[in-house]
C-alpha cells in the first residue's frame, strides 16, 4: 500500500546542506498502529511531513498503492493528502475562528462534497469520537482533549486511507492522552496509523509496529513487512490504451480539490469578525477615495440634472426651425465679408464709396430659398427615430388664428394683438414682424401661442393651479407667472382691462400731453378667469361678396358683430404656473392652445366658399375681379392697335349698354311697381290692387318711388343669399310687399348685373396688382401635408445633434433643389456647458483618485499582515488538501470582503453628506441644483472598490501560496 524506498531528504542552510533523512525504505501495511521513536533531530516529524504529502524527498520514491510520486504535481499531492491522509498534530491546529462542525466539514468542502452530506458526514464523525453535543463551539471553548477529539474527527471525516499523528499527546494530561490513545488505536483495525511520539510507554502499550530512527536512518524495525507474503504488484500485460488514459484523466479530475469561492469568503469572513475594529478602520480608511470620488459625482449628477432640465426647458422654448422661405444667416455674413475683402484693392489717396447694401441685396437674394416642407414633413413623419430624440415636432401654417372677445360695447379681436398699434407705439408692418419673431422664439405681441405637444414636458415646466390641461380643440388654458400675476399688456389684450383707454397714447405722450394709466392691483379669482369665453372666426368669414367681387367686411361694425357671434366659442379650462424649478417655459403666450384648434381652423377656411371660387378661378382675383397678370396677357401692343381696339370697344359697349340698360330699367320698374308698366302675367288686377294697398301707396308713382328709393341702398347680395337681417325696416317692408315673380326677377336682375360687372373688369385691359398665392395666403389657406414652418423641439443638445444628422442624411439623399436649410436659434447656447463641467468632475475625480490609490495600497499593506498573522491558518488548510491557488482565493476573498465594505460605507457617507451639502447649496444660491449619487455610479463605485483592493491583494496572496506548509504549520 504504502512503501518508501531509499527516501533522502537534504536542507540546504546557508552554504552548507543537512540531510534529515539518509536512505530510508519502509514498508506499511493496510491497516496498523506504527509508531516512529527516536530522539529529538532524528528525522521523524520530517518522514511524517513527506509521508503526508506536505514536504517533498530529495531522492529515492514514495509508492502509494504501488505508483510511484515522481511525476506528482502539486495537484496530484493536494489530491493526495485531502483523500489519502489525515494529519492529527500536538497542537491541533485547529482554525480559531471557525466552529467545531465547521473545522471539521473544511476538508469535505475541498472535495466537492455537498452542503447536506458535508454536514451529515462531519456530525457522524464529531459523534464518533464522542463531541456530537459541541457542533458549536468554538476551538478556544474547548479543553485540550476535547480540540484533540477535534482533530481526530477532522482527520477522519474524510475517510482517509493514512492517519497521521505527529505526537498527539504531547500536550495533553496522562488520563487525556490514554483517552486519545484508545482512541487511535480503535481507528487503526480500519485504517494504517502512523503515529510519532517521544513516550515509548505509549508505544509500546498501543502500538502494533514501532520503528526506531536515529541520524535519519532506521535502525530498529519490531514487525517489518514480510515482502514474500506480500501479493507482488502485477504490471500492465500492455500498454493503457486512450480509453484507459481518459478514464484515468477523469478520475484524476474527480478527485482534484478546489474550494469554492463562498468557501474561501466565509473563511475571510469569519477571520475578520475576530478583528471588527481593525476591519472597520480599514474598511473607512479605503472608503475616504470613494467618498470623495461619490461627492463629486453627486454634485456633478445635481448640476447635469440642472443642466438637462435647462436644455429641455430652453430647447422647448428654441426650438430647431425649418421656414418655407429661409436663409442662412452665418452664409450671408460669411459671403459680404468676402465681398468686401476682395472689393478692398485700391489706393488710399482718395475716398471711396463701397457697395454694401448692394452686395446685402443680391447676397440676401442669393442665399435665400424655398425650403420644400411638404416633402421634408413626409420624410419626418416616417423616420422612427426622430420620436425618442424630440420633445415634439410642432408644424405651423400661415392659417390666421383669428380670436374675438363679445361684450356689449361691441366685439374686440384679441388675437392677433393690435394694442401696441392703437397706442401708437408701432405700425402694423412692425406689428406683424414682431408677431414673427414670437413665433421664432423671440417676444412677440400676441398673448396666443401653440402648446407643445408633450403632456409629459408640460407637467415638468407647469402646475396646473386650476381646472385641468385642454382636451379638446376648443379648450384653452391661461398661463400665470411663478407670483400668480398676469402682465397687464395681457390683460388689456384679452379684454379683462379697457384697452380703449390706451388708444393714441403713446403718441399723446410724445406730443406733451397729461396722460393717466390704470396702475390699481385688479384680482380675479380663479372662477372668473374659467368663465373666460372667446371666439374663433376664420379669415374667410371676413369677406362678402357684392357685386361679383369679396368686400373686406371687417371695417362694418354690425356684419362683424354677426360674424364673431356665429364664430367657434373657445373656453379657458385651466390655470398654469411655471415650476419653480423650471428653466424656461415651453408657451411663450399667456393663452395656450392645442395644435388641433389650427388644423380644425385650416380646415374651415379650406371649404369657405370665397376660398373655393379662388382655388376654382386660379386666374382671377376674387377681391377685385381682376385677372392676375402674367408674362402672356402682358405682352405690349402698338399704340395704333390699341387706339383702334378701344374705339371698337367703346361703340360695342355703348351698344350694349343701350340694350342692356333698356332691359334693366324695364326689369326694375316691374320689380318696383311701376304703373307705366304692363301688369305683370299671371297677376289679376285685384291682385295688383291688393300690392298698392298692402305698400300704402296712393298711386302707382308712389309705389315707383318706393321701390326705387328702397333699392337705392338696399344690399342686394342679402337679397340673393336670403338674409334680411341685415335689411331696414322699409327694405323688409317692400321686400315683403313683392310677390313671388317679383322677388325672383330682382334675384336674376341682380345676379346679371353681378356678372356683368365681373365680366367687365376681368376683360377691362387692367389687371390686379395681387397674385394667386397672396391671396391664400391672406384667406389663410393651408394644407395639412404643406406647413409654413417646423419646429422641432429636441430633447438635448445630444438629440439636437443626432437631429441635424438625420436632417444632413436627408440633404444628402436628395436634390439640390429640395435640400432644407434650418435656423438653429440657441445655436452653441449652451452646448459646450456639459463638456465643461465634465472636464471639471474628471479632473476632481483624478485627484481624489490619488486618495483610493494610496488607501488601496494601504489595504494591501492590511491583507499583508493577515497573511502574517495567519500563516498557521495557511499551513492547516494545506495539510487537508487545499491547493496553493485555493490559499490565494482565501486571501483574495478577504480583500473582496474589505472593498466592498469599504465601498457601502463610502457611499452610504456621501448619502449622508448630501443633505447637508444640498442645504449648503440651497443657502448660497437659487440655482435649484440637487446633489445626488446615481444608483448606477453608487454601484461603479463599490465594483471599482472591490476591484482595486483585490489588486491590491494579489500580491500578498501570492506571498501566501508560496508559503511552505511545514514551515507554515510551525509558526506560531
Amino acid at each position: 500500500m504504502l512503501s518508501l524506498k531509499d527516501i533522502k531528504k537534504d536542507y540546504v542552510v546557508g552554504d552548507s546542506t543537512v540531510s534529515a533523512l539518509k536512505g530510508v525504505s519502509i514498508d506499511f501495511r493496510e491497516n496498523e498502529f506504527v509508531s516512529i521513536l527516536g530522539p529529538s533531530g532524528c528525522g521523524k516529524t520530517t518522514l511524517l511531513n513527506i509521508i503526508g504529502g506536505l514536504d517533498r524527498y530529495t531522492s529515492g520514491d514514495l509508492n502509494i498503492n504501488g505508483k510511484s510520486t515522481k511525476d506528482f504535481k502539486d495537484c496530484d499531492w493536494d489530491s493526495y493528502r485531502n483523500h489519502s491522509i489525515g494529519f492529527v498534530f500536538q497542537s491541533y491546529n485547529l482554525i480559531p475562528h471557525q466552529t467545531v462542525l465547521s473545522n471539521v466539514e473544511l476538508a469535505l468542502t475541498l472535495s466537492g462534497v455537498s452542503k447536506s452530506e458535508r454536514r451529515e458526514r462531519a456530525v457522524k464523525a464529531l459523534e464518533q469520537v464522542g463531541l456530537g453535543d459541541q457542533l458549536h463551539k468554538k476551538p478556544n471553548q474547548m479543553s485540550g482533549g476535547q480540540m484533540q477529539r477535534v482533530a481526530i474527527a477532522r482527520a477522519l471525516v474524510n475517510e482517509p486511507d493514512i492517519l497521521l499523528a505527529d505526537e498527539p499527546t504531547g500536550a495533553l494530561d496522562t488520563e487525556t492522552s490514554v483517552q486519545i490513545m484508545e482512541l487511535l488505536k480503535s481507528i487503526s483495525k480500519d485504517k494504517l496509523i502512523i503515529m510519532v511520539t517521544h513516550n515509548p510507554e505509549l508505544a509500546m502499550k498501543y502500538s502494533s509496529r514501532i520503528i526506531k530512527l536515529l541520524d535519519g536512518r532506521v535502525i530498529d524495525d519490531s514487525d517489518p513487512l514480510d515482502k514474500n507474503v506480500v501479493e507482488p504488484i502485477k504490471k500492465p500485460e500492455k500498454e493503457p490504451t486512450k480509453a484507459d488514459k481518459k478514464a484515468a484523466k477523469k478520475e484524476r479530475k474527480k478527485l482534484k480539490t478546489s474550494m469554492s469561492f463562498l468557501t474561501a469568503l466565509s473563511l475571510s469572513r469569519n477571520n475578520l469578525m475576530t478583528k471588527k475594529a481593525r476591519t472597520l478602520l480599514t474598511s473607512f480608511a479605503g472608503s475616504i477615495g470613494i467618498i470623495g470620488i461619490a461627492l463629486i459625482l453627486s454634485i456633478s449628477n445635481g448640476v447635469q440634472l440642472y443642466i438637462d432640465q435647462v436644455q429641455s426647458d430652453t430647447l422647448s422654448s428654441y426650438p430647431l426651425q425649418i421656414t418655407k422661405t429661409t436663409a442662412s444667416i452665418g452664409e450671408i455674413m460669411n459671403t459680404m465679408a468676402k465681398n468686401h475683402e476682395d472689393s478692398a484693392n485700391h489706393d488710399k489717396d482718395k475716398v471711396y464709396s463701397q457697395n454694401a447694401m448692394g452686395e446685402m441685396i443680391n447676397t440676401l437674394m442669393e442665399e435665400t430659398k424655398v425650403n420644400n416642407l411638404e416633402k421634408f414633413k413626409k420624410y419626418l413623419d416616417d423616420n422612427s427615430d426622430l420620436k425618442d430624440l424630440t420633445s415634439d415636432v410642432q408644424y405651423t401654417y400661415a392659417t390666421t388664428l383669428n380670436v374675438f372677445t363679445e361684450s356689449d360695447s361691441g366685439v374686440m379681436q384679441v388675437n392677433p394683438s393690435t394694442l401696441l398699434e392703437d397706442m401708437g407705439y408701432m405700425s402694423s408692418t412692425q406689428m406683424e414682424a414682431m408677431s414673427m419673431s414670437g413665433s421664432m422664439g423671440g417676444m412677440g405681441t400676441d398673448v396666443w401661442s401653440e402648446m407643445i405637444d408633450n403632456e409629459e414636458l408640460i407637467d415638468k415646466q407647469y402646475d396646473v393651479i386650476a381646472g385641468r390641461l385642454p382636451e379638446k380643440y376648443n379648450e384653452v388654458v391661461l398661463v400665470v407667472d411663478k407670483n400668480n400675476e398676469i402682465n397687464d399688456y395681457v390683460l388689456y389684450s384679452l379684454g379683462l382691462l379697457d384697452p380703449s383707454s390706451l388708444n393714441g397714447i403713446v403718441r399723446r405722450a410724445m406730443a406733451g400731453e397729461d396722460i393717466s394709466v390704470d396702475s390699481e392691483q385688479h384680482v380675479y379669482t380663479y372662477d372668473e378667469l374659467l368663465d373666460l369665453k372667446f371666439k374663433v372666426v376664420p379669415t374667410p368669414d371676413f369677406y362678402k361678396k357684392k357685386d361679383g367681387v369679396w368686400e373686406d367686411m371687417t371695417g362694418d361694425e354690425s356684419y362683424m358683430k354677426k360674424a364673431v357671434a356665429n364664430g367657434t366659442e373657445i373656453s379657458v379650462v385651466g390655470i398654469l404656473r411655471p415650476d419653480e424649478d423650471a428653466s424656461s417655459a415651453s408657451i411663450s403666450g399667456a393663452i395656450g392652445y392645442r395644435h388641433d384648434l389650427m388644423t380644425y381652423l385650416i380646415d374651415e377656411v379650406d371649404n369657405s366658399e370665397i376660398v373655393k371660387e379662388q382655388i376654382a378661378n386660379p386666374d382671377i382675383d376674387v377681391f377685385t375681379g381682376l385677372k392676375f397678370k402674367t408674362d402672356e396677357n402682358v405682352a405690349d401692343t402698338d399704340s395704333s392697335s390699341e387706339t383702334v381696339s378701344d374705339s371698337t370697344a367703346d361703340t360695342e359697349s355703348k351698344a350694349d349698354k343701350t340694350a342692356d340698360s333698356s332691359d334693366t330699367d324695364k326689369k326694375a320698374g316691374l320689380v318696383a311697381g311701376d304703373s307705366s308698366m304692363e301688369i305683370p302675367e299671371g297677376m289679376t288686377e285685384e291682385q295688383y290692387k291688393a300690392l298698392m294697398e298692402q305698400s300704402g301707396a296712393s298711386d302707382t308713382g308712389e309705389l315707383a318711388d318706393m321701390g326705387m328709393n328702397a333699392m337705392g341702398s338696399m344690399d342686394m347680395s342679402a337679397i340673393q343669399g336670403g338674409d334680411m337681417s341685415s335689411l331696414t325696416e322699409t327694405q323688409k317692408k317692400y321686400i315683403a310687399s313683392l310677390s313671388d315673380e317679383q322677388l325672383e326677377l330682382m334675384k336674376q336682375m341682380l345676379k346679371e348685373q353681378s356678372d356683368t360687372n365681373a365680366d367687365q373688369l376681368a376683360n377691362s385691359g387692367k389687371y390686379s396688382t395681387s397674385n394667386y398665392d397672396n391671396n391664400m395666403k391672406t384667406l389663410g389657406y393651408s394644407v395639412v401635408e404643406d406647413p409654413d414652418s417646423i419646429n422641432i423641439y429636441p430633447v438635448d443638445f445630444a438629440s439636437k445633434e443626432k437631429i441635424i444628422d438625420i436632417i444632413d442624411d436627408y440633404n444628402d439623399s436628395v436634390g439640390e433643389e429640395d435640400k432644407i436649410e434650418y435656423t438653429d436659434y440657441v445655436g452653441l447656447m449652451m452646448s459646450s456647458i456639459t463638456s465643461i463641467i465634465n472636464a471639471i468632475s474628471y479632473v476632481l475625480i483624478a485627484f481624489v483618485a490619488i486618495s483610493l490609490v494610496v488607501s488601496s495600497i494601504m489595504i494591501g499593506i492590511i491583507t499583508y499582515i493577515s497573511v502574517l498573522e495567519r500563516t498557521k491558518e495557511i499551513g492547516i488548510l494545506r495539510s487537508i488538501g487545499a491547493s496553493k491557488r485555493d490559499i490565494s482565493r482565501v486571501f483574495n476573498a478577504e480583500t473582496v470582503i474589505v472593498g466592498f465594505v469599504a465601498g457601502a460605507l463610502g457611499i452610504i457617507i456621501s448619502y449622508l453628506l448630501t443633505i447637508p451639502i444640498n442645504m449648503i447649496i440651497a443657502h448660497l444660491t437659487d440655482v435649484p441644483i440637487r446633489a445626488s449619487i446615481p444608483v448606477s455610479a453608487a454601484v461603479i463605485l463599490i465594483a471599482i472598490s472591490v476591484c482595486l483592493t483585490l489588486i491590491a491583494g494579489l500580491f500578498p496572496s501570492r506571498v501566501a501560496a508560496k508559503k511552505d506548509p511545514v514551515i507554515a504549520l510551525r509558526t506560531e
